[in-house]
């Protein structure tokens, strides 16, 4: 009886094409980077700041120290609006940075506050300094010579407690009448911010003193 050969399998080869130009991928794409004016798809974007009628003198006398480094180093266009009597912000085509406009925004409204412009002009330079601010009757209530004498103990005499204060903590305060302002990093101002309140609530100066010469220490431990 015959015996069958086994059944095998045929494989056919077939000889692979090499691939076309027109199916390989296109090279990527490069775009440039979008410019301030290109991200708000050409919105020009504005910022206002009232000016309060006592800062009318400050204004105009230091207005060159304002105007320059908005306009020359931050390129965003400045003006004052006489009529209703702000300051206006507006971003230009060859701005840098969208940023920059809301940096000059603070720094104009840190200079109405009553901050000078050599200390404002940090929040053009430095990303981490903020303006807090707090009125004395959102710590405590306090009416007629009490107020007096509580913002008397802030500022110390002929202003020493108040430098005492800054110079410590690294920040700038403005006390006017009854509201308070802090320039300064986070951490700082909340340093000065105890200091301060302590001070309205009856605190002697002296005890103060100490807390802020510890508290200090225990930051340049830190760092």
């Amino acid at each position: 009886m015959p015996t069958e050969a086994p059944a095998t399998m045929e494989i056919e080869t077939v000889p692979l094409q090499p691939k076309s130009e027109s199916n390989s991928l296109p090279p990527k794409p490069k775009f440039e980077p979008l410019k301030a004016h290109e991200m708000s798809d050409g919105r020009v974007q504005f910022r206002k700041v009232s000016v309060p009628p006592h800062r009318y003198s400050p204004l105009k006398k230091y207005w060159m120290d304002i105007y320059t480094p908005i306009y020359e180093q931050m390129k965003i266009d400045i003006r004052m609006n006489l009529k209703a009597r702000k300051v206006e912000l507006k971003t230009r085509p060859d701005t840098p940075d969208i940023s920059n406009l809301q940096k000059c925004a603070d720094f104009v409204q840190a200079f109405m506050l009553g901050f000078d412009v050599a200390d404002a002009i940090a929040l053009l330079r430095l990303d981490e300094l903020y303006v807090e601010s707090f009125e004395i009757k959102d710590v405590k209530t306090l009416r007629g010579e009490h107020l007096s004498r509580a913002i008397g103990r802030l500022s110390g005499k002929g202003g020493k407690t108040k430098f005492a204060i800054e110079n410590a903590t690294k920040t700038r305060i403005v006390i006017a009448d009854t509201k308070i302002h802090i320039l300064g990093s986070f951490a700082n101002i909340k340093i000065a911010r105890d200091s301060l309140c302590s001070l309205i609530l009856g605190s002697p100066a002296g005890k103060v003193y100490s807390k802020l010469r510890q508290v200090t220490a225990r930051l340049a431990e830190r760092f």
